[in-house]
């Protein structure tokens, strides 16, 4: 038996010396010290023995316990140390090493010219005013002397949201025109910024989803000639006091007489390109005098007041103040584009 606890005692310290990891340690403390373990079985050969070896014997193995228990605390003292050293090393951080920069983002460049805008139009007396993209038709159309059987009101141009087609995604900020003068009452000057929606085909100008700035001015004596006053005012103050614009007529049913306006292309400068589709020219936005009939519709008398009515192309004015060759950029959220501005 002592040759045995000499056996055990020599291989368990050997073994516990060796030890790398913290389970292996365990491990060995089962191995020896364990109820199964190998000093147990030899203390359960304990009662084969006469009474004069058993307390030498019974002696021997406490200290062989005691040893080995030892052993495993200061092994395991060594592991935790090790393992603290290698996390230490591992979590080290040079303070010496200049700290990553913090990359602030920016605001959208349409939201940077849509920010301008409501500055420039601010300066100039109007009030902001926001709107529902969901849309009654009455305010959409109806009330802004749209008939039934106009193209716009086709389920090939208009998304609507029902059989009945009585809510649709706004196709222009107008209804607000249309809510303002029914609420706020005259005099008014305001514009309405928002998305609208259209069917339309996505090229390098057009988008089926894009934003619009419509403004009204109703009071009494406004004319034509306060409208181009105002739109050049605006126009130049975007784009510089050298900026080309072209009033060419047209109709919209809400308005009467009515115009569009085209700004010089800023890619080509008026030679024509791709951007302008050879024109030269940049449509970027509809105007005109507010129709009696609309004034009437709000409860507006057009024998005293009158008004005249805009709405850019919110994108437009973007691409021409940022020189952006192309609208499907805006949306593109490359930020390799973004990062630009």
């Amino acid at each position: 038996m002592k040759e045995q606890l000499e056996a055990i005692r020599k291989s368990a310290l050997d073994a516990i010396g060796a030890t790398g990891a913290s389970a292996e340690l365990e491990a060995l403390r089962v191995k020896y010290l364990g109820k199964k373990g190998e000093l147990t079985a030899v203390l359960k050969q304990m009662g084969s023995l006469s009474a004069e070896l058993r307390p030498v014997m019974g002696q021997m193995a406490n200290d062989v316990r005691a040893s080995l228990e030892k052993a495993i605390e200061t092994q395991s003292a060594v592991l935790a140390e090790k393992a603290m050293e290698a996390r230490l090393a591992l979590e080290t951080v040079d303070v010496t090493i200049p700290g990553k920069t913090v990359e602030v983002g920016h605001k959208h460049p349409m939201y940077t010219a849509l920010d301008e805008f409501n500055e420039i139009f601010i300066n100039m007396g109007f009030e902001i005013m926001d709107g529902p993209e969901v849309e009654q038709a009455d305010y959409n159309f109806t009330k802004l002397n749209t008939p039934d059987d106009h193209p716009a009101r086709e389920w090939s141009d208009t998304f609507y949201l029902d059989e009945e087609s009585r809510t649709l995604l706004r196709t222009q900020t107008s209804p607000m025109q249309i809510r303002a003068m029914e609420t706020h009452g005259v005099p008014i000057r305001m514009i309405s910024p928002g998305r609208v929606y259209r069917k339309d085909e996505v090229d390098a100008t057009h988008s089926p989803m894009f934003h619009q700035i419509e403004g009204l001015v109703v009071d009494k004596g406004i004319t034509m000639a306060d409208l181009k006053g105002t739109l050049n005012a605006v126009i130049r103050e975007i784009y510089g006091s050298g900026t080309k614009t072209r009033f060419r007529p047209h109709h919209f049913p809400f308005t009467e007489p009515s115009c569009e306006v085209d700004i010089q292309c800023h890619k080509c400068g008026g030679q024509g390109c791709p951007t302008c589709k050879g024109e030269g020219w940049i449509e970027v936005l509809g105007a005109g005098m507010v129709h009696p009939k609309v004034l009437r519709n709000c409860g507006i008398d057009p024998d005293e007041y009158s008004g005249f009515a805009f709405g850019f192309g919110l994108e437009r004015m973007a691409m021409g103040r940022f020189k952006i060759s192309d609208l499907r950029l805006i949306f593109e959220n490359d930020v390799r584009f973004l990062e630009q501005f």
